[in-house]
């Protein structure tokens, strides 16, 4: 069962960013409760704080009337100075109900304390209303001494309690937010070091997956590079085979057979029909000969094998055939010599049978150190698709052998065209080709 590395690798990346969502969620939820609960504690502290500076002004705000009210010789202004009393009253009541609304179970006990205190505080105020302007003269300072001064300075005792306590729980309060935040941040750094060693668990898995399948890679492209180069070396062995049998069977065809032939001419000469069976056997047998291989190839050079080629296909199929030579071909290797003559003649045959062409060109061209073979037709082209016939592996084949490049294509102007360059390497290849040969 093949193991795949990429479900893997997927499945740890997604648990990882999956983990990291969940995680950073839950953190940004955890900071936001801890800001809302900072918020929460110093917006409780303000409030506090600010009704128990306004109630401590309500209280010196009704001294204030108290002693402008004993100041006052006429009897006139006393339900006034009630009303503003009373009015004061109503608002420090309805300031600790709001404070006793909000507050801590300790402080609850010192505000209603200090609402009893209160209550006590207003009501001495009360017969204080009925005084004559000789009472408030004579009466006012004892009284407020004795009743007034000390309720009041026991309401601000009060007041300022209630603010020590109210600051002591804001600390405590701020105490557990930063306690909270402590371990927000711990949580933070624990998560991160577990993200950055599960990261690193996947990375190390999947470097290790990857290794192991790239040394599984290199094996397998190793082996099919020998497979590839062993196929390579037999279709050479093959073509080397091919041409040395053909050359073979060329020579006795022409040496013995032909000798044979010939003779059975010379008996058979008094017969006009046998002499003239004789000469369609020979001429086929010629024929023959050189298709397989001609021995002018060997004998007197390229050139002259490449016109007798262009000669027969134009006798054969009516479609001429124009050969241009530059260069010293005639000192050509051997190998160069068969490459080129073979994919001439494949080239001719398929376009015999494939281009309705009119007309052929070819064209070789040699110097110090390339080989330039060009052939063009005025046929119908080239079908799409790949290329990929016996005849044109062959012809790559002898190309690649001699280390050169092959390209087929067709030409804007109609027709198909067949382009080859080899890189003249005398001795190596010569000695290659020997040693395939063998």
């Amino acid at each position: 069962m093949r193991l795949r590395t990429w479900p893997t690798v997927v499945g740890g990346l997604g648990g990882l960013l999956l983990l990291i969502l969940v995680s950073s969620e839950a953190i940004r939820r955890k900071a936001r409760e801890i800001y809302e609960q900072s918020d929460q504690v110093n917006t409780v502290h303000r409030n506090t704080a600010l009704k128990l500076q306004g109630l401590r002004a309500d209280i010196h705000l009704s001294g204030i009337f108290v002693r402008d009210y004993l100041l006052d010789n006429s009897h006139l202004t006393g339900p006034a100075y009630r009303d503003r009393l009373i009015s004061l009253r109503r608002a420090t009541r309805r300031t600790l109900e709001e404070l006793h609304s909000t507050a801590s179970p300790q402080e609850r006990e010192r505000i209603e304390s200090l609402q009893t205190n209160l209550d006590d505080y207003w009501e001495t105020f009360d017969p204080l209303f009925d005084w004559t302007p000789n009472q408030k003269l004579y009466l006012s300072a004892p009284f407020l001494r004795r009743n007034v001064l000390p309720r009041r300075d026991a309401v601000l005792d009060l007041t300022r309690d209630i603010e020590s306590l109210n600051n002591e729980n804001m600390a405590i309060q701020r105490a557990l937010v930063a306690t909270r935040e402590l371990e927000l941040r711990q949580s933070f750094t624990r998560m991160l070091w577990f993200t950055m060693a599960l990261g690193l668990v996947i990375t190390l898995g999947a470097a290790l997956r990857f290794h192991f399948v790239e040394s599984k890679a290199d094996e397998q492209y190793r082996r099919l590079e020998e497979a590839e180069a062993g196929l390579r070396r037999l279709s050479q062995l093959l073509v080397h085979a091919q041409e040395e049998e053909r050359k073979r069977l060329s020579r006795e065809l022409h040496d013995q057979v032909g000798q044979m032939l010939t003779a059975l001419r010379m008996e058979a000469c008094h017969t006009a029909e046998s002499k003239s069976l004789v000469d369609t056997i020979v001429g086929t047998v010629r024929d023959l000969s050189m298709g397989l291989r001609p021995s002018m190839l060997d004998d007197i050079g390229l050139g002259a094998a490449l016109q007798w080629l262009a000669r027969d296909y134009s006798r054969r199929y009516n479609c001429p055939v124009n050969v241009s030579l530059d260069g010293d071909l005639d000192q050509l290797p051997e190998a160069y010599r068969t490459a080129t003559y073979r994919v001439v003649q494949e080239a001719l045959t398929n376009c015999a049978r494939h281009a309705q062409a009119t007309r052929v060109d070819v064209t070789v061209h040699g110097s110090a150190r390339w080989l330039r073979l060009w052939i063009r037709d005025n046929g119908v082209g080239l079908p799409p698709g790949p290329k990929s016939g016996l005849g044109l592996l062959g012809m790559a084949e002898r190309v690649r052998e001699l280390n050169g490049t092959m390209s087929i294509y067709n030409e804007e102007s109609g027709g198909a065209s067949v382009r080859v360059e080899m890189p003249l390497i005398r001795e190596s290849a010569e000695a290659a080709y020997a040693h395939t040969a063998r």
